[in-house]
C-alpha cells in the first residue's frame, strides 16, 4: 500500500504539504490506476506498479489526523505495517531531494506522527519528498501550507518524477537497493552530509 500524506481541498492544492498527493495522484496517472473516493475516509484504487499489486491512497482527512485512514485502508485490505509506503514532504530536506528510510522516527512530521500512533509502531518504510526549509527562518506551518512558486516548480516536476521512478524501483528490487540508488545527493558531493552518497 502507498499512501501519499496531504491535505484535502482546493486550497491546499499545488502546496508543499501535499507533496505526498502530487506523487501518488501521478503514480496513479502513469499506471492507469484510478482513484476514487470511498467510504473509509480515503481516495483509492488498484492496480500494478512493477507488476506488483499495489493499493493506492490519499487520506482525506487533514494531515495531522492522517493515521486513522490509512490504518483502516490497511486492515480493510487485510494488510500489516510492513506492507506500508507513506510518502510525504519534508523541510529537512532540499527542494527536490529524496530519502527513503525502511522505518524511522516521524522527525516532528505530524502526518508520519498520526500514522505511527494509528498503527501503534514506527516500523513502516516512507519515502520523503525534500520541500526545502522556510527562508529566513520563517514560519514552517505557513511555509509548508503554501503553493510551490513558479520558480520552483521544474525543480518540483523533476522530483515527482525521480519519487514515481524510485516507488516503481523499489517493488521491483526491494528498499535496500531503492535506497542506495534514490538517497544520494544529485549535486556536488560537496553538498552531501557525512555518512552519504
Amino acid at each position: 500500500m502507498i499512501a501519499g500524506l496531504g491535505n484535502p481541498g482546493d486550497e491546499y492544492r499545488g502546496s508543499r504539504h501535499n507533496a505526498g498527493f502530487l506523487v501518488v495522484t501521478g503514480l496513479a496517472s502513469e499506471h492507469a490506476i484510478r482513484l476514487a473516493a470511498g467510504h473509509d475516509g480515503s481516495v483509492s484504487g488498484t492496480g500494478r506498479v512493477a507488476g506488483q499489486p499495489v493499493l493506492l491512497v490519499l487520506p482525506q482527512d487533514f494531515m495531522n489526523a492522517s493515521g486513522p485512514p490509512i490504518a483502516r485502508a490497511l486492515e480493510a485490505a487485510g494488510a500489516g505495517h510492513d506492507d506500508l509506503l507513506v510518502v510525504c514532504d519534508d523541510i529537512a530536506l532540499p527542494l527536490g531531494r529524496l530519502r527513503l528510510r525502511a522505518s524511522g522516527s516521524d522527525g516532528g512530521h505530524r502526518g508520519l506522527r498520526s500514522v505511527a500512533g494509528a498503527l501503534a509502531t514506527e516500523r513502516f518504510a516512507r519515502l520523503r519528498l525534500g520541500v526545502g526549509a522556510p527562508p529566513d527562518e520563517g514560519d514552517a506551518a505557513d511555509y509548508v501550507l503554501d503553493r510551490f512558486g513558479p520558480d520552483e516548480r521544474a525543480a518540483v516536476d523533476a522530483m515527482v518524477s525521480k519519487a514515481i521512478e524510485a516507488v516503481a524501483f523499489l517493488l521491483a528490487r526491494g528498499i535496500g537497493q531503492a535506497m542506495s540508488v534514490y538517497n544520494r545527493w544529485e549535486r556536488s558531493e560537496d553538498s552531501m552530509e557525512p555518512g552519504e552518497g
